[in-house]
């Protein structure tokens, strides 16, 4: 429809606003290719020495594997708790759903300070200090709120009479939750999983407080590289993250837009 494109001064500020918003990433692409042991524009003198180190060094490569590790399984977790409320409160629909809604929200309204100095103590107390598995819990702390807001978002666009309609024809619990309801919230469920692994894959702020020198993940890696000493190599792990997360988004979109045009035959 003609009167809800946006004009060409609309599209203009918006394309100007994007690139300014995407200028800093694209800068640090060149700066990975720089020949100087030092982080510089490169100057007639590309090379692929940094990308070649990032391979060959085991402290990288294992906070790589350390970080992917946390983002799958706070993915996995995170998904399941979430599926698990939503689905609560679709069927029971307690009097109290917004105060329960809100309860769960709460790590997102909290500081990320306060939400890191609460867990530093509980993991504390519990000896899960600096741990792969006290790590993996503070990042489904920090998960959970957003893959709930998500499967709650799909969860709403799921007409009740299709419960109604498969318990009349015979069918459990199990069987519609199974069988029904979540093959119709499926892509609710899978935004859930992704978000929280980019949420897990990129957090620093709680990470810090949770993990001394036992558990590094890669931001925590690059985030000490930086404070320590100015290492080419955080821009070559820069752009492979960019690359990474660029690609997830896009195959993400393709998805979406493929089950949409499904729906609409």
């Amino acid at each position: 429809m003609r009167g809800q494109s946006p004009g060409p001064i609309s599209a203009s500020i918006a394309y100007l606003a994007m690139l300014f918003l995407l200028l800093p990433l694209i800068a640090v692409i060149p700066v990975s290719f720089t020949g100087k042991r030092f982080l510089s524009m490169p100057d007639g003198d590309w090379s692929l020495r940094h990308y070649q180190a990032l391979t060959q060094s085991p402290e990288w490569l294992g906070s790589i594997g350390t970080s992917l590790t946390i983002a799958i399984a706070c993915a996995v977790i995170s998904t399941v708790l979430a599926v698990l409320f939503s689905l609560g409160i679709w069927y029971r629909r307690p009097p109290f759903t917004a105060v329960l809604v809100g309860f769960v929200m709460l790590p997102m309204a909290v500081p990320p300070i306060i939400s890191a100095l609460v867990l530093y103590f509980f993991e504390t107390g519990i000896n899960l200090y600096d741990t792969l598995p006290g790590v993996v819990i503070a990042h489904v702390v920090v998960a959970v709120p957003y893959a709930v807001v998500t499967v709650l978002v799909a969860l709403s666009q799921v007409d009740r009479r299709i419960e109604l309609a498969a318990r009349n024809l015979g069918a459990s619990i199990w069987q519609t939750t199974f069988l029904v309801l979540l093959p119709n919230i499926k892509l609710g469920v899978v935004s859930a999983a992704f978000l929280s692994f980019i949420l897990s894959w990129e957090e620093i702020a709680v990470t810090l407080f949770v993990t001394s020198f036992e558990v590094i993940t890669l931001p925590r890696r690059i985030w000490s590289g930086l404070r320590d000493n100015i290492d080419p190599v955080i821009a070559a792990v820069s752009v492979l993250l960019i690359a990474i997360t660029v690609s997830a988004i896009v195959i993400r979109m393709i998805v979406q837009a493929r089950r949409e045009e499904e729906q609409h035959r």
